[in-house]
């Protein structure tokens, strides 16, 4: 039982694509979509962004289509949305009960949907007279119920519902637990690597796009290297990773080119609507360089020391062929 209830607690997960999503049931060949609309049907929209006061409330659309062959019966449903720890935007799982955003959304239970055909929904979004400014965001799903062997799934696709309460808007965001760790290379002609390690928190009340950068610099900023964070989104250009209010993400940044003579200072940089940075210093003993440097210390006395001792002989030698110079002459 346990085993069944965690496959039921896994498959009621969403995901909450930013485009309009295909999704196909497990229990039948039942596929079907959901997007914005009006009601007059789908408008284009990826998703729905409005900005409301306190107490306001709108209605709005959804659109249902039924790709299968067969009518199909869909459960709409309403919910809290957040970022995965990939950045990703998703909505709670059914089993979870929504305390933001998700509530102010009111939506039919179901809508019943013919074969190719496509179903219009009203919903209504009712902000509470008490709401804080700033953001709430929610997702919306159609989903439908079936089985994979003895196991009841779920399977829904939803779009996102960016809320936003009227009021000030304190863009905040702040960077905490900062650690560096250091490997060195032991050829002393090559430079280590330094790993930056940090968490980036939205202390704000609205969403945040944050790009992320660590920078290094030792020898009293003779020497410098800097390497992007992994809080920005990855590719060809780096895109700012977006973080909800009260959300936050682990950063990390690999910077090559840090030789480690001793000082390290490390700044995390944040490029965001608040920018902010945060600067962290590490003591690295530069071993490879101090061993070079006493190998070579070492061989020049070792010359120097030959050098005198060759020196020396060679002054015992034309001592002693003065000697017997002076003799023969005598």
């Amino acid at each position: 039982m346990r085993r069944v209830a965690a496959l039921l607690i896994a498959a009621a997960a969403v995901v909450v694509p930013a485009t309009p999503a295909v999704a196909a049931s497990s229990s039948a060949d039942t596929t079907w979509t959901v997007q914005p609309a009006t009601a007059a049907g789908p408008d284009g929209r990826r998703w729905v962004e409005r900005t409301l006061d306190p107490g306001q409330t709108v209605t709005e659309h959804l659109a249902v289509r039924n790709f299968g062959a067969a009518p199909a019966s869909f459960r709409l449903t309403a919910a809290d949305g957040y970022l995965t720890d990939k950045g990703r935007f998703n909505m709670l799982p059914s089993d979870t009960p929504s305390t933001d955003g998700g509530t102010w959304i009111t939506v039919q239970s179901t809508v019943d949907v013919g074969a190719g055909e496509t179903e219009v929904v009203p919903f209504t979004i009712t902000v509470p007279s008490g709401a804080t400014p700033g953001d709430h965001p929610a997702g919306i799903a159609a989903s439908v119920a079936g089985r994979q062997g003895t196991v009841q799934v779920e399977s829904r696709v939803g779009f996102r519902v960016l809320l936003r309460a009227s009021g000030t808007v304190q863009p905040a965001v702040s960077v905490d637990d900062v650690s560096t760790t250091y490997a060195r290379s032991w050829n002393p002609l090559r430079p280590g690597v330094l790993t930056v390690s940090y968490q980036v928190a939205n202390t704000g009340n609205i969403r945040m796009s944050v790009a992320d950068e660590v920078r290094s610099s030792e020898l009293f900023g003779l020497l410098s290297a800097s390497s992007p964070g992994s809080v920005a989104t990855s590719g060809a250009a780096a895109a700012p990773g977006d973080i909800l209010p009260g959300g936050s993400r682990a950063g990390t940044a690999r910077v090559e080119g840090v030789w480690g003579f001793g000082r390290v200072s490390t700044t995390v940089a944040l490029t965001a609507e608040a920018p902010t940075s945060v600067t962290v210093t590490t003591w690295v003993m530069p071993w490879p360089q101090l061993f070079l440097a006493l190998a070579v210390a070492a061989l020049l006395l070792a010359a120097r020391a030959v050098n005198r001792l060759r020196r020396r002989r060679l002054e015992a030698l034309l001592a002693q062929a003065r000697l017997e110079g002076a003799r023969t002459a005598s």
